[in-house]
């Protein structure tokens, strides 16, 4: 049976950021990975302190921070197989587990820029971490290199499918409510299945 994961553009108002986007040229400067729809596993390498640009590293983001809710974002489904979903979760752990000895690759973006291989120990920066986690748990990046791979490269991967564009907080309360929705139809189901083989009891 399959799972799904997503992947998750931001276009933050960060110093970074814009510098990032005055080179790529696109809006979206920023990428995570999520394993669930609501983005309360949202994964990737950023910054650690919302007010220190220069400290970076893995963190596991909260799209209700004040760095992301009024984010303009693009949110795509992407289907995987049991076994890469194990695959891409034991190795968030491992950096969840590690996360100490990583840092934000800077060097790296200049990289990118150069079109130069930049390899450093034990740092990423956005893209380079997520196409990193596709590699691994063999989903194809179509002749991509993790070190030269940007946030927008991922919205031409042919197995993502769009779900969402606009902003952060509108979509997590959507999703909030969606929950919500499901839980009421839930409980009236059962309250009626309830009702149904209570009466059926009487009758018998």
């Amino acid at each position: 049976m399959n799972k799904t994961i997503y992947i998750v553009l931001t276009k933050t108002k960060t110093v970074l950021s814009k510098a990032i986007q005055i080179y790529t040229q696109h809006d979206f400067n920023h990428v995570s990975i999520s394993f669930d729809a609501e983005l309360k596993e949202m994964y990737s390498f950023g910054r650690k302190n919302i007010n220190n640009p220069w400290i970076g590293g893995f963190v596991h983001e909260n799209p209700s921070s004040t760095l992301l809710r009024e984010s303009n974002c693009v949110i795509f489904a992407c289907p995987v197989t049991e076994h890469q979903y194990a695959i891409l979760k034991n190795r968030i752990a491992y950096y969840k587990q590690n996360k100490n000895e990583y840092k934000y690759n800077f060097i790296g973006l200049f990289g990118v820029a150069c079109r130069v291989k930049i390899k450093r120990e034990r740092a990423f920066f956005c893209s380079q971490f997520i196409a990193t986690l596709f590699e691994e748990a063999d989903l194809p990046l179509y002749g991509k290199c993790p070190y030269f791979m940007k946030p927008y490269d991922f919205v031409h991967l042919p197995y993502l499918t769009f779900v969402y564009k606009g902003k952060v907080e509108n979509f997590i309360g959507y999703c909030s409510e969606e929950k919500q929705k499901k839980k009421r139809l839930a409980s009236i189901h059962a309250f009626a299945l309830s009702a149904i083989y209570m009466g059926r009891n009487k009758v018998s």
